[in-house]
């Protein structure tokens, strides 16, 4: 699915609110002076509001699924519209404000 590529500095969030940092970038790769995410990347999230009494929350990191023709140092970038995962509640996370001039699949 096409979308935007990520850099760090994006606005990522998990699907309760709580804000989400990469682990990792692409140094030698930039948009608008900020590296690309890889695929690779796990994301922490940290201030999720999400509990549950089953003890299923709240989120604490994110693994991705990255692009499929798009890549940096022969790693899949992720895009905008790549799906996540968060540990334990398994849900995605969204991200809300990135660059918007590259796109890729």
């Amino acid at each position: 699915m096409p979308g935007f590529l990520i850099q760090a500095g994006a606005v990522v969030t998990c699907s309760h609110g709580g804000p989400a940092q990469p682990t990792a970038v692409q140094p030698r790769v930039r948009l608008g002076g900020a590296p690309v995410l890889p695929a690779t990347t796990v994301h922490t999230v940290a201030g999720c509001p999400f509990t549950l009494p089953s003890g299923n929350g709240p989120c604490v990191s994110a693994q991705w699924v990255g692009a499929v023709r798009v890549r940096a140092g022969g790693v899949p970038v992720l895009l905008s519209e790549s799906r996540s995962v968060c540990t334990p509640t398994g849900t995605p996370l969204v991200v809300t404000v990135t660059q918007q001039r590259v796109r890729g699949m």
